[in-house]
């Protein structure tokens, strides 16, 4: 609460000179809008003069419009709007104001100043330009930034780096990729500014090689880069998912010494990840010399994305040690390792985590909470997170509905799928997936051909590749085979292996033998080197009674050395997870467990000795 009442106005009763020394200390302390407010108030009850309201104006645009709890937009342009006869300095301070906001409304009131500007007889200057330039983006209004464009060039600042600069920006930002590259060649003279907002162009409108390409030309034109333009050089890298071209830019980078900071460390650890190099991934993360969150991130989510979730989540363990913080995407990176190893212990303490941190667990974070608890197989749970979102959308929906067909639980899933109408929530292809997989599960055949049909015919999406493999194992659970086939062959997309591998499975339950070898011949010319094509096949003529070619094919397969993928089983405990696969001996205890795995063989075996065993 300011106090103005004691000081102010003793000040006032004295001379308006201390009033006015009085009024810049209280504005130089003052730390919010409302004291600010509390300021301008006094000064208009006590009918203070004119410049003094221009003071509270300029302190007012000091407060960032970005927080909506420490600015108001709608005062701000009040205070401007009674400004006796405005400059423009005061015109370029108003559009910086609102073209910073990021909410849309305000980015339109920085072009409607600009317009006032004009109206009033005043000349846009170098400063004026690159602000309207911003809001344009926030707006992502093209026209209206070509307009000020040929503003620009009637008033000659068309030669100004600065707007020059600012101008690519917009046209980068809004699609203009020609147009930024015309302004670029046109311009004469360029800095780093320049390049680097040329590289970023192409990069943002999916160019990426050809910005890796500017950024060669650049260093040929003599122009050293710094961190930010190797960020985005580096980003467009990992985009293009080329580990070469990656490899390339990062010795540059050595042989150049050029300034290894953290953000420069985030991205290369990004784009090996993302290229499939985790081993370079974790050299640069252990060079770095500095890291933060968002390096843990990248490593946890780049390893669980690569299908190493064991490791993903022993760098959290780690991140933990070193004591930094995991923040919600940190969350969600060990809730999808959680999810695939079937680590309920760990997902169930990042829930309490979450609760005890008071997160909200809605969005991106509840979708990983409902996603780890149905794939561990606590339904239960991930329903009542489901229930508790404040917050849903399709996303959230399809995770709960594939969860609930996974478990089994098709009736549930499909009153979820009812209940999105009723939210006016549009499904997606993953909702379908859900939808078609719970209707499979349950053998509920005409509800599955319902739910495919209206696919197309109500939501106007296209089936892909996964809708029909299922639809396949509809129908091969129902026993109709012939159906299944015909299906297949009415595809209006390629049947790739997993669509085959669904009618070869309809033809191992059901025993047709004749259909399987034909269906077997379509895997071979896709996947020839694929060991379940085999096994399955050989287990139709097993239970057909048909060993020798069973025994041929199981020849087959030695003679093409294509050996059976062994068994994986996961168990946890404390928190770890461990894997065991059939005559796996990698386990530091390997003998331990061996060793009582043949004492309880042979206690099976022979039930009268277990008393005399140190078993029990």
């Amino acid at each position: 609460m300011v106090t103005l009442s004691s000081s102010v106005i003793t000040s006032h009763n004295s001379d308006a000179k201390s009033l006015g020394i009085c009024v810049q200390e209280k504005l130089k302390s003052c730390k919010s809008l409302q004291e600010l407010k509390q300021i301008h108030a006094f000064l208009i009850k006590t009918s203070s003069p004119i410049h003094f309201h221009h003071l509270i104006f300029t302190k007012t645009l000091s407060f960032s419009p970005c927080s909506s709890s420490s600015s108001d937009p709608t005062y701000a342009h009040s205070l401007f709007a009674k400004l006796p006869e405005p400059d423009i300095v005061a015109y370029n301070a108003v559009i910086r104001y609102f073209s910073s906001a990021k909410n849309g409304n305000n980015s339109l009131v920085a072009l409607l100043v600009l317009v006032g500007l004009l109206e009033n007889g005043l000349f846009p200057d170098n400063y004026t330009y690159p602000f309207v330039f911003k809001a344009c983006m926030q707006l992502c209004k093209l026209r209206e930034g070509e307009q000020v464009h040929a503003h620009v060039i009637k008033k000659g600042f068309v030669s100004d780096l600065y707007v020059v600069n600012n101008l690519m920006r917009l046209y980068a930002v809004c699609g203009g990729v020609d147009r930024m590259r015309k302004l670029f060649d046109g311009s004469p003279e360029r800095d780093l500014v320049s390049w680097t907002t040329l590289i970023q162009g192409y990069v943002h409108m999916g160019f990426g090689r050809e910005g890796v390409h500017v950024f060669f030309e650049m260093c040929s034109a003599g122009i050293r880069p710094d961190e930010i333009a190797m960020v985005v050089v580096i980003s467009a890298c990992a985009k293009l998912g080329d580990l070469r071209l990656g490899r390339k830019i990062h010795e540059y980078m050595f042989d150049h010494k050029v300034k290894f900071d953290v953000f420069v460390g985030n991205a290369l650890v990004d784009m090996y990840l993302k290229c499939g190099c985790a081993e370079f991934a974790r050299k640069v993360f252990n060079e770095m010399p500095v890291k933060n969150v968002v390096s843990w991130n990248s490593m946890i989510f780049g390893l669980a994305q690569q299908g190493k979730f064991r490791e993903a989540i022993i760098f959290f363990i780690k991140m933990q040690s070193k004591g930094f913080k995991p923040d919600s995407l940190t969350l969600v990176g060990v809730l999808h390792s959680c999810a695939n190893l079937g680590g309920l212990e760990l997902g169930t303490w990042v829930h309490a985590y979450i609760d005890r941190h008071h997160l909200e667990a809605d969005g991106f974070l509840g979708n990983a909470l409902i996603d780890m608890y149905a794939k561990c197989g606590s339904i239960e749970k991930a329903v009542r997170v489901f229930k508790n979102m404040k917050r849903k959308d399709v996303y959230t929906c399809s995770t709960m509905i594939v969860g609930l067909a996974l478990n089994g639980q098709a009736e549930r899933a499909l009153e979820v799928f009812l209940e999105m109408r009723n939210m006016k929530i549009e499904p997606n292809d993953v909702t379908f997936i859900g939808v078609l997989m719970a209707c499979s599960h349950a053998g509920l055949l005409e509800d599955g051909r319902k739910h495919f049909i209206q696919m197309s015919k109500v939501y106007n999406l296209e089936p892909q590749v996964e809708h029909y493999c299922i639809m396949v194992d509809l129908l091969g659970r129902a026993g109709l085979i012939s159906e299944a086939e015909e299906f297949i062959k009415e595809m209006p997309i390629v049947p790739d292996a997993s669509v085959w591998g669904s009618l070869l499975g309809a033809c191992r339950i059901h025993g047709h033998v004749e259909l399987g070898k034909n269906v077997m011949e379509k895997l071979e010319s896709i996947e020839s080197e694929e060991d379940g094509t085999y096994v399955l096949m050989s287990n139709i003529y097993s239970s057909s009674d048909r060993w020798r070619e069973a025994s041929k094919l199981r020849k087959a397969m030695k003679e093409l050395k294509i050996k059976k993928k062994p068994g994986c089983s996961l168990i946890e405990l404390d928190g770890v997870v461990y894997e065991f696969r059939k005559g796996d001996k990698a386990h530091p205890k390997a003998n331990v467990i061996y060793t009582l795995l043949a004492e309880l063989h042979y206690q099976m075996r022979n039930p009268t000795d277990l008393i005399h065993s140190d078993i029990i």
